[in-house]
């Protein structure tokens, strides 16, 4: 006979490894971006497993694009924790996220190790334009969902231009969110008071996260020395202040990365997104590839650690939060308000790459077919990314 507490606990048991198996097979599988991982993600929950409903999932993908971070990633962060408590938080976000890391820092290695070598340069030489097609992609589709008026399209372009003068994009992106909400206030000041009080809890948590990398930076990172603390640091600030799309994580990393410390060159950093590309997995992996190449496999765990922890540390804070933040129109507009600058930040970043990586005719010939095919056939971008690949790697030989 089995006892209650015993049959509690072989329950758990296999909870948490069904939670546990689920997402390192989608960690492996899981390709062609967030969207991509959010749907998989509802069809094994929602569907096959019906460890939650459809109304609970919607709850948890509106949460994610309420914080900063990784979207799918915290999705997944947010069912371990509705599924198996803190226990399971910790699971599902490691699960999904160490499948991409081991990959990329295989790619790391061989790249560090055979980069110069005229098969791995081929390589990235078709899979560049492919991955300024994806990005553009992406661009178009959140852009028909961002710019829902023409006042979030003016917000948009005052960013765009903000960003191109390089103005520092956190700036440009809660500036735009603060003058979005207060617009809202003002013209629904006849109507039933809208709270305030969930977007301040909100933003009270951002900004104890962003507060202590950004104080830290100038004592560590200022220096421009890579070493093991000043690479924690700079990936634990992007990893609280990206909001957005994963891919509005490039002007972070071209910001800190390029433009400030000088640690990476234009082309490395696109050698890096490129790789990420390739492995399935969260779009934030791209920061394994940069640790191992500024610090070997050391510098690939920290950077990780750092740009994947304040995920973790928002899903676990916010959860409290999210029936008030749903109901919260200012909330609401504030996110709007950020998502169109998170566009134009896209948009800066995709020219500045673009000019990179479409080098001659047949770069450019990629990067356009890749782009229609994408958006009329709405193919998945792997498979387009392996093309690429073949094709460089065909013209070494």
């Amino acid at each position: 006979m089995t006892l209650p507490a015993e049959s509690a606990t072989k329950n758990t048991a296999a909870s948490l490894w069904d939670l546990a198996a689920l997402f390192l097979r989608l960690g492996i599988t899981a390709f062609g971006g967030p969207a991509a991982h959010i749907a998989m993600m509802e069809a094994e929950v929602v569907r096959r497993r019906k460890w939650l409903t459809h109304a609970q999932f919607l709850d948890l993908m509106g949460a994610s694009s309420l914080i900063p971070g990784p979207s799918s990633t915290e999705t997944a962060i947010f069912i371990g924790y509705l599924r198996a408590g803190w226990i399971g938080l910790l699971l599902a976000g490691i699960c999904f996220i160490l499948p991409a890391m081991l990959m990329v820092m295989a790619l790391a290695w061989a790249y560090v190790r055979f980069g110069h070598l005229p098969q791995v340069a081929g390589i990235l030489y078709g899979v560049k334009p492919v991955i300024i097609a994806v990005i553009a992609q992406a661009l178009w589709m959140l852009g028909r969902a961002a710019l829902k008026s023409r006042f979030l399209a003016v917000i948009g372009l005052i960013s765009l231009v903000l960003n191109a003068f390089n103005v520092a994009p956190l700036a440009v992106l809660f500036g735009a969110g603060i003058v979005t909400s207060g617009g809202h206030r003002v013209t629904r000041r006849g109507e039933a008071k809208q709270s305030v009080k969930p977007l301040l809890a909100l933003l009270a948590v951002i900004t104890f996260l962003v507060a202590l990398p950004l104080a830290l930076r100038a004592t560590t990172v200022g220096t421009q020395a890579v070493g093991l603390p000043s690479i924690f640091l700079v990936f634990l600030k992007i990893g609280s202040i990206v909001y957005g799309s994963g891919y509005v994580l490039l002007a972070f990393l071209r910001d800190d990365l390029v433009t400030r410390t000088h640690w990476l060159t234009s082309a490395q950093l696109l050698d890096a997104v490129a790789v990420g590309q390739v492995t399935p997995g969260p779009v934030f992996t791209t920061a394994t590839f940069i640790g191992y190449v500024l610090d070997g496999p050391r510098g690939a765990v920290v950077a990780t650690v750092g740009i994947f922890l304040p995920a973790f540390l928002l899903v676990a804070v916010s959860g409290p939060l999210l029936p008030r933040l749903r109901q919260s129109e200012i909330a609401g507009a504030f996110l709007d308000g950020v998502n169109a600058a998170a566009l134009a930040l896209m948009a800066v970043v995709t020219w500045q790459l673009g000019r990179a990586a479409i080098v001659d005719v047949l770069t450019g010939a990629l990067a356009l077919v890749s782009l229609l095919l994408l958006l009329r056939f709405r193919l998945n971008s792997a498979w387009l990314v392996l093309a690429g690949a073949l094709i460089g790697l065909a013209l070494t030989f």
